[in-house]
Formats: C-alpha cells, structure tokens, sequence
C-alpha cells in the first residue's frame, strides 16, 4: 500500500516539474519575440562596429527578423 502511494507522489512531482519546465519555455519564446529585433539590431551593430565595415552595419539595422529570415538562403547564409 505504502509502495503505490510513493509512486503516485513521485508521478505527481514530474508532472509539476515538467509544467514549470513548459511555463518558463513559453515564457522564453514569448519574450524572444517581443524583443527579438531589438537583440538582433543591437548584436548586428555591435558586430558590423567590430568588423569595422559601415555598409554592413547599416543593412544589419534597416531590416526586421522576418526580412532577415525570408532573405536567407537554404544553407543559413544570406
């Protein structure tokens, strides 16, 4: 008897585990999306001021994340 409920507690505990691991991922893509164009626009500058090339800096920030992805290529590159 004593056996089956530690069973059921332990399912019990990886359930309210496996809510919280779910709750925190769409916490995270939800908050990648609303600031995704800003962390990409701040990345593209900080990389095109580190390459020092102002042609590429400028594209970097005149586009959105659906731009950028529509414009890539199959392998990854644009």
């Amino acid at each position: 008897m004593k056996k089956a409920q530690q069973n059921k507690k332990n399912g019990q505990g990886m359930v309210e585990y496996l809510i919280i691991v779910v709750v925190i991922a769409l916490a995270a893509i939800a908050i990648f999306g609303v600031f995704g164009d800003t962390v990409r626009m701040k990345m593209g500058g900080a990389v095109a001021e580190l390459g020092g090339d102002d042609s590429e800096k400028d594209a970097a920030l005149s586009t959105s994340s659906e731009d950028f992805l529509r414009d890539m290529d199959e392998d990854g590159a644009q």
